[in-house]
């Protein structure tokens, strides 16, 4: 995938404060598990919230995943058998007459 469209990967810093909220998860749900052991539990709560600490300070929702545009075909194909029709969209099935516009600054998009 090209630079112009961003990426699916995020950032190292952000998949380290994610790192960190998934370990505190692990840790209190293990907790939960052997007993319940209150205080291993806390102790994971605790580290969830370093990790939220953590996710604020890298902006975390700053990693925004970008696609590249995507239309959908105008003709579509109801047949049950495979053979090609004309019916567009909007027909039976209740369709929008022409592709979606979910951003208008890029297009339409699937």
């Amino acid at each position: 995938m090209s630079d112009e469209y961003g990426s699916h990967a995020g950032r190292p810093s952000s998949w380290l404060a994610v790192t960190v909220i998934f370990a505190g998860f692990t840790v209190g749900g293990v907790a939960l598990c052997l007993g319940p052991q209150w205080v291993l539990f806390w102790v994971g709560a605790a580290i969830i919230a370093v990790g939220l600490v953590l996710a604020a300070l890298v902006h975390l929702f700053a990693d925004v995943v970008v696609d590249a545009p995507r239309v959908l075909p105008e003709i579509v194909d109801y047949s049950v058998f495979g053979s090609r029709t004309n019916k567009r969209r909007g027909g039976l099935a209740g369709e929008a007459k022409k592709a979606v516009m979910s951003d208008a600054q890029q297009g339409a998009h699937g």
